[in-house]
């Protein structure tokens, strides 16, 4: 049975998060009302200082009265220190639901396909979940204080007087429904700020990363401008937030002074008819300065910044981990059109592993310019392709193509005669092998890692690949499959983990293996074993040049390079491919051995 879909960041989550922590969220409610008790009596006692004790000539009174207003503010001390740890018990494990909602969408979003770029997935794994986690924590610790005390002080106040109340209340309520709009505006200029962030990190962590070869290829203006035209939306953003939030401060810094206003200007009228003490008087003064004023301002400070802030990150959230369709890098661009149902096809499984591209065409995105343009290419099975080019010719995005983790935009790509798109896909991640230039070594024994892509493997065979490939002498110094790796075992260097990479692609029972730079941390010398292991298995071997001395030894090679590209072999290509000609003369130049 499959596993459920990971459910989006919204109220459902926190409701479900509720329930499951739903004692931790009765404990916070309740020891939030009792440490709300010195606003809910402040003026209670301050009235009843002056009107039984010192205005009725009993000073022993009033200092008693007095006295229990500082005992409050002491009680209130010792609720907060108590309430403390309840709230740690809600924002930690919020934080790891929302850490598994967001990589559960990640990988939901590519398992369909989605085209997204690395910067901008980081920024919600580590910004933005962290962002939410240190929200909530202080929501919680302010807003929750702040409105606990406004609604305290109001029943204080008409437990005082009630004329009072009717009288300052109005104004409270005028001022909150006049920041709801602004707080929607500002909203609206949060997430456009977000948007902006993710669109930033994107770009700058594809610049910074590839920042020689943006040097090598002359790209320096070009990429500048368009690093410079991200920044340049995100200051735009930030100064919409920073306008629309100096608003919203001035209106309510208005608004939290009219309830004491009122309450002056009315004073005469109430203590001339008997219906306010002087006592009274000053207790909902009390109030009014000392609780309604600062916590309405503040509360709706809270909310303009933190709150709006919050509900602007969870809803980019919640759209990162709603189940996508393939969208342009960091889904740009408009939505898909509705799509006619269809009558779903039983997959197929191809009669050989033959490849065939014809006029395919690749862009990320609706707009941008593509990346693989019209490229005819066979690559029949046991067959061993190179193949060579300029930094962002499209060289790993064939690989991925030829892999079936995306279909071509238009042309047709089949493997074995059938569409890649309409290829079984149990039968596809057995047949296809795809190794990238960083290699991954899971946490267990080195056993575990090698048959990753066939359990049932013996060691006899294990041991078989890691010689085939040049591991055997690493697997020995680690201490042999029984040794722990990854977290557990000894740190790898980057070599060593393309080894054992390399060795788990060669036991899979793969037909078509694909290195997408899988050997660049290696010596010439062990590249080279590398590949001719694979050649020798009879595998159909496309291998992503790091050097070209990889394309020196291959039947066949392909230089792509938009309308440069070219296939041949390599003396062929010597002749009719300037480029490749170029690639060459270079590393023999540089004295390649």
């Amino acid at each position: 049975m499959s596993e459920a879909a990971p459910r989006p960041i919204d109220r459902h989550l926190f409701a479900g998060f509720l329930r499951r922590h739903r004692g931790a969220a009765v404990a916070v409610a309740g020891w939030s009302l009792l440490e709300a008790v010195p606003a809910l009596a402040s003026g209670l006692l301050v009235a009843a200082a002056l009107d039984r004790g010192f205005l009725a000539e009993r000073p022993a009174e009033g200092f008693f009265w007095i006295g229990l207003l500082g005992a409050a503010m002491v009680f209130r001390a010792l609720m907060t220190r108590t309430l403390t740890p309840w709230l740690g018990r809600i924002v930690e494990p919020l934080r790891d639901d929302l850490v598994t909602a967001v990589a559960a969408g990640a990988v939901q979003r590519a398992a369909a396909g989605a085209r997204d770029t690395a910067g901008a997935g980081v920024a919600r794994l580590t910004v933005q979940v962290e962002t939410v986690r240190s929200l909530v924590s202080a929501l919680l610790r302010s807003a929750r204080q702040l409105g606990v005390s406004l609604l305290m002080a109001f029943v204080g106040l008409a437990a005082l007087s009630a004329p009072v109340a009717a009288l300052t209340l109005p104004p409270v309520l005028l001022t909150l429904l006049l920041c709801v709009p602004r707080l929607r505006v500002l909203a609206r200029r949060q997430r456009r700020q977000l948007r902006a962030e993710e669109r930033l990190t994107g770009v700058a962590g594809e610049t910074f990363d590839g920042i020689r070869d943006v040097v090598a290829c002359g790209a320096r203006d070009r990429v500048a401008d368009e690093l410079s035209a991200r920044i340049t939306d995100h200051r735009d953003a930030v100064r919409a937030v920073a306008r629309t939030a100096s608003a919203n401060t001035l209106l309510v810094s208005l608004g939290s002074h009219l309830p004491l206003l009122v309450l002056l200007l009315s004073a005469p009228r109430l203590l001339d008819s008997g219906a306010l003490s002087v006592g009274e008087l000053l207790g909902a003064t009390s109030y009014l300065v000392s609780g309604v004023a600062p916590a309405l301002r503040s509360l709706v400070a809270v909310l303009g910044s933190w709150g709006v802030q919050l509900a602007t990150v969870l809803s980019q959230l919640s759209r990162s981990t709603r189940e996508a369709r393939p969208g342009p890098p960091g889904g740009q661009g408009p939505a898909l059109p509705p799509q006619i149902p269809q009558t779903p096809r039983s997959p197929l499984t191809p009669s050989s592993p033959d490849l065939s591209l014809v006029n395919v065409v690749y862009a990320y995105g609706p707009g941008a310019a593509p990346v693989i343009d019209g490229l005819s290419l066979d690559i029949p099975a046991g067959s061993h392709l190179t193949v060579v080019g300029p930094s962002g010719a499209g060289k790993s995005t064939l690989t991925t193509l030829l892999a079936g983790l995306a279909g071509p935009d238009s042309g047709r790509l089949t493997l074995g005669g059938v569409p890649v798109t309409e290829v079984d896909r149990a039968w596809l991640h057995r047949a296809v092998t795809l190794i990238p230039q960083e290699a991954y070594v899971f946490t267990g024994t080195v056993r575990d890692n090698l048959r990753y892509l066939r359990p049932q493997a013996r060691d006899t065979d294990i041991l078989a690949s890691a010689t085939a490939v040049g591991a055997r002498t690493l697997v020995d110094r680690l201490g042999g499959l029984d040794a722990p790796v990854g977290l557990d075992g000894p740190p790898l260097s980057s070599g060593e983990r393309q080894l054992v990479a390399l060795a788990r692609a060669h036991l899979s029972p793969a037909s078509i293996v694909l290195l997408d730079e899988a050997c660049c941390h290696l010596d010439p010398a062990a590249e080279e074993r590398a590949e001719r292991a694979f050649a020798d298995r009879g595998t159909t071997l496309v291998v992503v040049a790091h050097r070209i001395s990889s394309a020196l030894r291959a039947p066949r090679v392909l230089v792509l390079d938009g309308e440069r590209t070219a296939v041949g072999t390599p003396a062929q290509l010597l002749d009719s491919s300037p480029l490749y000609a170029d690639l060459v003369g270079h590393w023999v130049s540089a004295g390649a051995p």
